[in-house]
């Protein structure tokens, strides 16, 4: 299985590319695009149609200001939709999260964090380890590392 990555404009890139980084790490396949809600709609449309049957299982959504990506891309798709909320200048990214958590009812968005794109990856692996045993011992063995690294620390 794969995920989508689809962000509002390319200044998202440096947000974004933890994702297909974090993803990369646990050997998900990932598919990244750039395609805007407002500017590109038609073309969004297509995409995201046809990702179940290109074997996609989820997908990440990245946008800032109005950030409308996310909710547009789970009106066109039953895929499990991860909005990650870009910082942006004129309100550090607080508009971009309320856009994104404040979806009708009906068409949900899981949301991480603003400028969560890590978390929207691990997420995304979390999903897909619920049917793959292989994803699920990666995962447990990177929660597994996360704790050691935490017992291990110390206080000088």
């Amino acid at each position: 299985m794969k995920i989508g990555v689809v962000m509002g404009s390319t200044s998202d890139w440096g947000v974004m590319k933890a994702a297909t980084e974090t993803l990369a790490q646990f050997g998900v396949e990932s598919e990244t695009k750039v395609l805007s809600a407002h500017r590109t709609p038609a073309e969004l449309e297509a995409w995201v149609g046809g990702l179940r049957d290109r074997g996609f299982a989820a997908v990440i959504a990245a946008a800032g200001g109005a950030a409308h990506l996310a909710g547009v891309v789970a009106a066109f798709t039953t895929l499990p939709v991860i909005g990650v909320p870009i910082k942006a200048r004129a309100l550090e990214g607080i508009d971009s999260l309320l856009s994104m958590v404040q979806m009708p009812s009906g068409i949900p968005v899981a949301v991480v964090a603003i400028d969560g794109a890590k978390n929207a990856a691990l997420l995304a692996v979390e999903i897909l380890a619920v049917t793959d045993p292989s994803l699920k011992e990666k995962m447990d063995a990177f929660r597994k590392q996360q704790a050691d690294k935490v017992l291990a620390s110390t206080l000088d």
